[in-house]
C-alpha cells in the first residue's frame, strides 16, 4: 500500500493579512518556519522515502524542513503551484469582496469564479497529475510527502479520488502547515485515511490562497 501526505505550507505574512497569494511567490515568515519545523518532527516518523514539492518558496522551504531532517533531496514539480487567481493576487480579501462582489461570492461558495482566475477543473487536473506522479516515486508500501498550497491540494485530492465539487465543498480548508494521508492499493484505489492534520491545536483556518 503507498502512502501519500499532502502538506500544505506554513504561515506567510500575506496569509496572516488575508491577503491572496496565488502563485505570487511569497516567502514563509518566522511563524511559517516554527510551523514546518514542528511538522517536519512528526512526519520524519513515517519514515518518507521521497519529498515532492511546488517550486513556490513556502511550499519549498515548508519542504527543507523534512528535507533536513531525513536527508532525502526535494522534487520540484510547478503543477503543485498554487491555484492562480489573476488580478486577485496581492489584493487583501476585503478588498476583492469590494471590487468583485459576485465573483467573490462564488469563490467563497467554492464555486468557478470565471475572469482571469484559473478554473478549478484546470487546478485539480494538473495537481492530481503531480500527485500521481508523486506516488509513483515510492517504493512498494512506501511513503511519499508532497507540500504543496491549501486550494491546490484540496481541489488535487478531489480529483485524485473522483469526488464532485459540491463534495469538496464539505471539506474544511487545510490549516498551515497541516496535511492530508492518503493511501492506495490495486483493490480499494486512493483513500482519505486522515484529514487535517498537524502539530498544534486546531484553529480557524486562513483562506486558502
Amino acid at each position: 500500500m503507498t502512502r501519500l501526505i499532502v502538506w500544505r505550507h506554513g504561515n506567510t505574512d500575506w496569509n496572516a493579512g488575508h491577503r491572496v497569494q496565488g502563485q505570487t511567490d511569497v516567502p514563509l515568515n518566522a511563524v511559517g518556519r516554527q510551523q514546518a519545523v514542528d511538522a517536519a518532527e512528526l512526519l520524519i516518523k513515517m519514515r518518507p522515502d521521497a519529498i515532492v514539492a511546488s517550486d513556490l518558496q513556502r511550499a519549498a522551504d515548508t519542504a527543507a524542513a523534512l528535507a533536513a531532517l531525513s536527508g532525502l533531496s526535494i522534487n520540484y514539480d510547478k503543477r503543485l503551484r498554487e491555484r492562480y487567481f489573476g488580478s486577485w493576487q496581492g489584493r487583501t480579501t476585503a478588498e476583492v469582496a469590494a471590487l468583485h462582489p459576485e465573483e467573490y461570492a462564488r469563490w467563497k461558495a467554492g464555486q468557478e469564479v470565471g475572469g482571469d482566475v484559473e478554473s478549478l477543473i484546470d487546478l485539480g487536473e494538473r495537481v492530481a497529475e503531480a500527485l500521481r506522479a508523486a506516488a509513483g516515486l515510492a517504493p512498494p508500501g512506501g511513503t511519499v510527502v508532497v507540500a504543496t498550497h491549501g486550494a491546490a491540494a484540496r481541489q488535487g485530492i478531489g480529483r485524485l479520488l473522483g469526488w464532485p465539487l459540491e463534495q469538496l465543498r464539505t471539506l474544511r480548508a487545510l490549516q498551515n502547515c497541516h496535511w492530508v494521508e492518503l493511501t492506495h492499493d490495486r483493490d480499494r484505489g486512493w483513500q482519505v485515511a486522515a484529514y487535517n492534520v498537524g502539530p498544534f491545536p486546531d484553529h480557524p483556518a486562513p483562506p486558502p490562497v
